[in-house]
């Protein structure tokens, strides 16, 4: 399948992100998650699917390989263009990204690439919207956010590193001078949450849950600053975090928390499972967010968090 992608007719581009899946062997708890994708890929019939991390538990896994290939089959099947990107627990144990990478390209619809070798990660890549005039009207961007520190003075998650942040740089300004010198609008997906997620939290006014504190990295890289200063970025979407699905503006860029898909891992009484959508507009600023929670439910007025002193962590 070609790698760019196209607006619709009517100017529109819809994603649906799934997160936190973390399927194991195909089980019950499986089988619901995978009757949630479909219900919610049957309700918002996307454009584009992102999968943001942890997809598979490769250590509950008997077969890690088979249960990455079992859970991407269920978008590789839709005839839609899909993207899976890597979180923490797809590659413990014994197996590999550059494993699940290979299983990922050869399944039918993925614009996903392994990206450059002499970057940190695997699936650093940039996908490009074509407008009607098959300009670049928008840009997506996946990055591979790591799995755990290998610092014993930064204890905790990993962090987006430095190759990569130069990465992203380099290809913002090969898009702005193949764009008359205009920064393409972009999006941006990653697994777990850059530490602005925290502070947006902490002092904006947002919209959505924050049940559990921010699983950030210790460790801020200044991914959040390239994006800012590249000019073009305007949000970004992680997972990580199953009980927060928040969104907030922070320095003209949009953060925003993915909705928990997966059963077979942890949640909260009565916090359904479910997606993100997202839909931009040709020729046209931002976009716009919502959620399709299991049973159908469509949340696009969610609940306003002022910050207060108590709600910092």
């Amino acid at each position: 399948m070609s790698r760019s992608l196209s607006y619709r007719p009517d100017g529109t581009f819809k994603i649906v992100q799934f997160t936190d899946l973390h399927w194991t062997n195909g089980g019950e708890k499986d089988k619901r998650t995978r009757a949630l994708m479909e219900r919610v890929l049957e309700e918002e019939r996307p454009d584009f699917i992102v999968l943001t991390g942890d997809v598979i538990e490769s250590l509950r896994c008997n077969d890690p390989l088979q249960s990455y290939r079992d859970v991407l089959s269920v978008v590789a099947q839709k005839g839609i263009p899909w993207a899976s990107i890597f979180g923490n627990h797809d590659c413990e144990g014994n197996v590999s990204k550059e494993q699940l990478m290979d299983i990922q390209l050869g399944l039918p619809g993925t614009v996903a690439e392994t990206g450059p070798a002499n970057i940190a990660g695997v699936g650093n890549f940039v996908v490009p919207i074509a407008d009607s005039s098959s300009k670049t009207g928008a840009a997506l961007y996946f990055l591979d956010s790591g799995a755990y520190s290998e610092l014993t003075a930064v204890p905790g998650y990993d962090w987006i590193r430095p190759s990569q942040i130069e990465w992203f740089r380099e290809q913002a300004a090969r898009l702005k001078e193949g764009n008359g010198g205009v920064g393409v609008p972009g999006l941006v997906f990653f697994h777990i949450p850059l530490p602005e997620y925290r502070e947006v939290w902490d002092h904006v006014v947002c919209h959505g849950h924050r049940y559990e504190r921010v699983q950030s990295p210790k460790l801020n890289s200044g991914f959040f600053a390239a994006m800012v200063q590249s000019g073009s970025v305007m949000g970004t979407f992680c997972g990580h975090d199953h009980i927060n699905d928040y969104v907030g503006t922070l320095r003209g860029i949009k953060l925003c928390y993915g909705r928990a898909t997966g059963y077979n891992t942890y949640g909260r009484w009565l916090y359904r499972r479910g997606a993100r959508v997202i839909q931009l507009r040709r020729g046209e600023p931002g976009f716009e967010t919502w959620l399709r929670l299991a049973g159908g439910k469509k949340v696009v007025h969610a609940r306003k968090h002022s910050p207060n002193y108590f709600s910092r962590a």
